[in-house]
């Protein structure tokens, strides 16, 4: 619910972690590795959702400033080099999450259920990693936040998916050894119709 007349944003943020991008080049006729940029503060999932057009609604300063749409996340380079090369692996780290589903360039729409009720879908694909995310709502009035809240969301997996997670997790060695295990008698299984008799 909202506490006034004006256009709304929800943002969603994963925890922030931090990401190497790493170029490759040819080196003697092997590929390896040849720079590296690291980026401290990467949220793991970025999703925003307006209930009109964000340029109609917010002015790019304020966007900027309350971080709101992938060119003003700020990310920021933990690894000293030139502007120009940070900034062509900070697109390759964005193309990347996009690609990966974690950063939702399209817009989500924010309906209103009256004048103060609103809501939004945000969609999480399968391969979100699990943590507090946080839930930000903005109030926009003449193109200015004029107030805002922020909830916690928890993230976790359930069912069969949450049980191996959590025993590959806690039991490293036994987990390796099942799986090696099962491989083997995967394998042997396979190789019986092949039997000469």
């Amino acid at each position: 619910a909202i506490d006034g007349p004006g256009d709304v944003i929800v943002a969603v943020r994963g925890p922030e972690r931090e990401m190497t991008m790493r170029r490759k080049s040819r080196v003697a006729g092997i590929w390896v590795n040849t720079q590296a940029v690291t980026f401290a503060n990467v949220p793991s999932f970025y999703a925003v959702a307006a209930s009109r057009p964000m340029a109609d609604i917010l002015s790019p300063a304020a966007a900027a400033f309350y971080r709101l749409g992938i060119p003003n996340m700020k990310l920021v380079a933990a690894t000293p080099a030139p502007s120009v090369v940070v900034d062509a692996f900070r697109a390759a780290l964005e193309r990347t999450q996009l690609q990966a589903g974690l950063f939702v360039e399209r817009m989500g729409k924010v309906d209103f259920l009256g004048e103060r009720l609103f809501r939004t879908t945000i969609t999480f694909p399968s391969n979100v990693p699990t943590g507090t995310y946080l839930v930000e709502v903005f109030l926009v009035r003449d193109k200015d936040v004029v107030s805002g809240q922020t909830t916690p969301l928890v993230v976790s997996k359930v069912g069969v998916d949450a049980s191996v997670s959590d025993f590959a997790t806690r039991q490293p060695g036994f987990y390796g050894a099942i799986a090696v295990l099962t491989a083997v008698v995967a394998g042997w299984l396979a190789s019986l119709p092949f039997r000469g008799a």
